[in-house]
């Protein structure tokens, strides 16, 4: 399966829209290419998922961090249940 991002061009330049499009079927890249080639969409490929590349960074967040110790457990669990019950009184 492919991905890829598709932008469509109005008249005039007023506005374009993006659509982000997983490509099943050989059928549907060929066209999607006929359309570009004929100029009423322009295509560029994603070379790398956003999603992931979040992933990574909190990963690598987490790794010069460190796993958090008992006493900022225990801390955030406190500071929360403190929240709930002054929302709670409220």
């Amino acid at each position: 399966m492919q991905t890829a991002r598709f932008y469509s061009k109005f008249p005039l330049n007023l506005s374009m829209v993006t659509y982000q499009v997983d490509i099943l079927d050989p059928k549907a890249d060929r066209l999607l290419k006929d359309l570009a080639e004929m100029n009423l969409i322009a295509i560029k490929q994603t070379d790398s998922d956003g999603f992931m590349q979040v992933i990574d960074r909190l990963r690598s967040n987490a790794e010069r961090l460190g796993p958090p110790t008992m006493e900022e457990i225990t801390q955030e669990v406190e500071t929360v249940r403190a929240e709930r019950y002054a929302r709670k009184k409220a």
